[in-house]
């Protein structure tokens, strides 16, 4: 039986499109670079760019009643099209290599301000040098 699956878009991997935490993948596992489904508004047809993992943040899982403070959410990357410079944030598979995950993150810290604020502006949180220990903690087991 053949699994289904895609070419990475950027590294050329085969990618089967179910892995543990997830039966709809859109990312590669080695490289985290996905391929843009979204609709262009403006011309009514799907983009089709390169989606380049820029960071990593915490999914937004409201807050603790005990505590008062947010509850800690699974850890998301967050990609930018190349072509139309959409943002998304999807959920990391179990599969996901946690080089290629500490790599998007050691990368994201070096981020020009303008992303930063852009990526605020849209209530994305970028995870920064405070989070790295959760991030490791929450890393799938494949270093």
């Amino acid at each position: 039986m053949k699994k289904e699956g895609f070419q990475c878009i950027h590294c050329h991997a085969f990618v089967i499109l179910e892995a543990l935490g997830t039966k709809h993948r859109n990312h590669c596992p080695n490289c985290l670079w996905s391929k843009h489904r979204g609709k262009l508004e403006e011309l009514k047809e799907f983009c089709g760019g390169a989606m380049i993992p820029i960071g990593l943040t915490f999914k937004k899982e409201g807050i603790n009643k005990y505590t008062g403070k947010p509850k800690q959410g699974e850890l998301m990357v967050i990609h930018q099209c190349i072509k139309c410079k959409n943002i998304s944030i999807n959920r990391l598979a179990g599969d996901d290599q946690s080089k290629a995950v500490m790599k998007v993150f050691k990368s994201s810290l070096n981020m020009s301000e303008s992303l930063r604020k852009q990526l605020k502006r849209e209530g994305i949180d970028i995870l920064t040098e405070k989070d790295e220990e959760e991030i490791k903690r929450q890393l799938p087991p494949n270093l």
